[in-house]
């Protein structure tokens, strides 16, 4: 079972989902999508682990407060829902947006993470698909509360289901469409989309990169996994962080566009568990952090102006 439960943090109600029992999993998704779509690959995971699966702030049936939406926000709330629950070192796994929070948690609470886990994630490049920069251009509010009105998104839901009955893979593509623009019914939701969209993309594509700290991943085990038919963000991104990552792991995961979890979640879990059994746990302190910034650029004195 992959039960929700709910915690007050902060005055906000924050909605996760627990599954297994083990060594701790977290599971963090992207935009318009919610813990429970994490569901098949969780209950894979849960055989051998605890699996924790929040829904971020402004997502899923957690609260929609006017607030802070950067990826430093989300991830101090994820830190305090571990904090609240008693785990104190975890795996993390992240998709797309969510990808970018589970490397900003691990730059901001290191000793915390174990295993880094990327899929199809964003902040490894600028190029992402042109729909999600007209998203976030001025103006482009009122377009978002159409595409999320019931009568388009059942209307796309039915055309990918006839699709795929008839043996079309654009049905699947179509499907996805009608399930990430759902949760746009709602005002609070479709605010905290734009807020998140926009800090992390604009007109030109992804605003926020990680690339200037991926050595900082050396000694971290690393998992980056991608759809080989993403569309949404390239997956030349993950090869790419591959290549900067030394040690790090890069599996494809074929006949998968942006959402693996949910296209094709045997392949991501089996993905994911054979990294997790196959890896030793990291352990970070603040010696190991600072000799891994030392070692990059060493102190020196400033020349006079």
């Amino acid at each position: 079972m992959f039960d929700a439960w709910e915690i007050e943090l902060h005055g906000h109600e924050v909605v996760y989902r627990v599954a297994g029992d083990g060594p701790p999993v977290v599971l963090v998704h992207g935009m318009l999508n919610a813990s429970r779509h994490w569901a098949a690959v969780a209950e894979r995971l849960a055989e051998r682990h605890l699996v924790i699966a929040p829904d971020l702030i402004g997502h899923g049936d957690s609260a929609t407060p006017r607030g802070d939406y950067s990826l430093g926000a989300h991830a101090a709330v994820i830190r305090d829902l571990l904090a609240a629950l008693g785990i104190e070192r975890a795996t993390m796994v992240g998709h797309s947006l969510g990808g970018g929070i589970a490397m900003v948690f691990f730059w901001q609470f290191p000793e915390r993470v174990e295993r880094l886990a990327l899929v199809s994630s964003g902040g490894l490049g600028d190029h992402v698909s042109p729909l999600l920069r007209s998203a976030a251009l001025p103006g482009a509010s009122a377009l978002i509360s159409l595409a999320g009105h019931p009568r388009l998104t059942d209307s796309l839901d039915r055309a990918g289901g006839a699709l795929r009955d008839r043996g079309s893979s654009l049905g699947v593509q179509l499907q996805a469409i009608a399930r990430a623009l759902r949760p746009l019914g709602s005002i609070g939701a479709r605010e905290a989309f734009v807020q998140s969209l926009r800090a992390v993309i604009d007109r030109h594509g992804q605003r926020v990169s990680a690339t200037d700290r991926l050595y900082l991943l050396r000694d971290m085990p690393t998992l980056i996994a991608w759809g080989d038919r993403d569309r949404t963000i390239p997956v030349e991104h993950g090869r790419a962080a591959h290549r900067a990552v030394p040690g790090s792991r890069f599996v494809t995961i074929p006949g998968a566009a942006h959402f693996p979890h949910l296209e094709r979640p045997d392949a991501l879990a089996e993905a994911l568990a054979d990294f997790i059994a196959t890896t030793e746990p990291a352990r970070f302190d603040e010696e190991t952090w600072q000799a891994l910034l030392r070692g990059r650029s060493a102190a020196r004195p400033r020349s006079a102006a």
